[in-house]
């Protein structure tokens, strides 16, 4: 089941970002295990902005192209498909992330993942009914970076360990020399040395950069 899924997320350049037993707080009647997905890169945007939801003008064209795949591919292998917008009421995407054992928050609070680093974002999730045995355990990166680039990178210190001064970085980003950020992405989401190995286009960190500061 789990290679089935895997084969045909890869075919829409997703891929398998953890996976978790569910618990009755999560509130997924019937479901057992939850099956995470996130771009795979390199060549998620590419392969996302030609789909059709990108072609036809009409809004949350990410979203709606993450529901249709993600749909299917549930679909597929007799699962249901989660997503992580639409509420509320909210599904706690966060802590399925943690409970997966391959993302951790990083010294800026911010979750950071094994594959993506703080570039970590998930499109959906699949809910099955069955067990899936555990994962061999990954190490967090965080624990043997010893630069942690993620601390000093933000020009204006709004990542810290104290957590996210939002305010602050939506000032910077107005600024003239904020705009490196709103063109290339964050800083300090990019100066994690995963991230840097992760291959997400910078046209992407622009597209989200723009919806998260218009």
């Amino acid at each position: 089941m789990l290679a089935r899924l895997k084969q045909a997320a890869a075919a829409h350049f997703l891929g398998i970002f953890g996976i978790c037993e569910t618990v009755p707080g999560d509130g997924l009647k019937g479901a057992r295990s939850l099956v995470l997905l996130g771009p795979s890169e390199p060549g998620f945007w590419q392969h996302v902005t030609a789909e059709p939801e990108f072609l036809d003008g009409a809004p949350d064209p990410l979203d709606r192209w993450s529901a249709r795949v993600i749909g299917a591919l549930a679909t597929e292998v007799g699962g249901q498909a989660i997503m992580p917008f639409g509420g509320p009421p909210w599904h706690p995407f966060i802590q399925w992330a943690r409970r997966s054992g391959r993302a951790w928050q990083s010294p800026v609070t911010l979750l950071v993942h094994d594959r993506a680093g703080l570039m970590v974002s998930y499109r959906g999730a699949v809910a099955l009914p069955q067990a899936i045995p555990d994962a061999p355990s990954v190490d967090p990166p965080c624990a043997t970076c010893a630069s942690q680039p993620c601390r000093s990178t933000c020009p204006v210190n709004a990542l810290s360990a104290e957590g996210y001064d939002v305010a602050t970085c939506h000032a910077y980003l107005d600024t003239e020399a904020g705009q490196d950020c709103m063109m290339r992405g964050c800083a300090a989401r990019r100066g994690c040395p995963v991230s840097q190995g992760y291959g997400r286009n910078e046209t992407q960190s622009a597209w989200h950069m723009r919806i998260f500061h218009p």
